[in-house]
């Protein structure tokens, strides 16, 4: 008898294993953003989709094997000579192929999942990333490192990532917070709320969000609820890199409707670039101490050359 219930129990075992074993596999098929990657040898030509990542893989010294990247990929200068394959939000899945890539980049976002899946399908090897906060970005320069070969310098990058953000924050220990509005959209007024990685720069730099918790991460705000928040440094995202100086003369006559804002009564009103402060990629440090630098000039007096801030 309890032979029999030994050998019903190895049974059951067994299943149990080819049960999950086989769950596993469908998830594998019913998931094509996962990244089952089978890299045999260091890729040799590679594709950026991304911007950000386009970024990730040139401060990993990949220049050489980069052979194609997204058309918004403007940073570093060296990315304008590379050929491009369609926008972020619509790749050209021919281009990818005619680039003959054994690695493509993407992010996590239905416009790219359909083309990561179609050349996952082809037989090309993808590796998709979700880098939506501090955290995930860091966790894709890794990843990104161990899956271009380069898992050391990934890692170091990493390092003067969290060091620079260290040093940062023993400088700002005994700062005050100050409170910020994050301006995404002007007309109608929206924000960046608190469920954002805009909110993990905005403390980074060491403010706090005026506003409140919020259900939406980007809210529309209403003229009470801008009036009560008392925001004390206004930030606002550019419309790309041009005439950044007409954009910050604009903001500082839209905001002048509101004089008994603190922002506007103090003058602390900035329009910011947005790929320094907003591209999540390497720069990220760039961005956080400009930001420290509007809110905290009398701590953080060092500026990053260019046009990243108008003030």
């Amino acid at each position: 008898m309890k032979k029999k219930w030994y050998a019903i129990c190895l049974c059951l075992l067994g299943l149990f294993f080819f049960l999950g074993v086989f769950v596993q596999l469908l998830r594998n098929i019913r998931e094509p953003g996962r990244n089952l990657l089978d890299m045999a040898n260091k890729p040799k030509r590679i594709v950026s989709l991304a911007p950000n990542l386009t970024e990730i893989l040139f401060a990993l010294e990949l220049d050489e094997q980069i052979v194609a990247v997204s058309n918004d990929s403007d940073y570093p200068p060296e990315a304008a000579n590379k050929k491009k394959i369609g926008t972020f939000w619509q790749p050209n899945t021919e281009a990818i192929i005619a680039s003959k890539p054994d690695l493509v980049v993407t992010l996590w976002f239905e416009q790219q999942k359909a083309t990561a899946d179609s050349l996952r399908r082809l037989g090309y090897q993808v590796l998709t990333l979700r880098i939506e906060k501090i955290s995930e970005l860091l966790a894709a320069i890794q990843e990104i490192g161990t899956a271009a070969g380069c898992a050391q310098l990934s890692n170091r990058v990493v390092e003067n990532i969290r060091n620079h953000l260290s040093d940062l924050q023993s400088k700002l220990v005994s700062a005050d917070k100050v409170k910020v509005l994050w301006v995404v959209q002007a007309e109608p007024l929206r924000v960046a709320g608190r469920n954002t990685f805009v909110n993990e720069l905005i403390e980074l730099a060491g403010g706090e969000n005026a506003i409140g918790r919020t259900i939406q991460q980007y809210p529309p705000i209403s003229t009470e609820e801008l009036l009560t928040c008392g925001a004390e440094t206004i930030i606002q995202s550019g419309m790309g890199k041009s005439n950044m100086a007409e954009q910050q003369k604009a903001a500082e006559r839209f905001w002048g409707r509101w004089p008994n804002l603190p922002a506007v009564k103090n003058n602390k009103i900035y329009v910011v670039e947005p790929d320094t402060v907003l591209r999540l990629g390497p720069r990220l440090c760039q961005g956080i101490e400009l930001i420290a630098h509007c809110l905290h000039p009398d701590i953080i007096r060092q500026k990053y050359n260019g046009s990243q801030q108008t003030r």
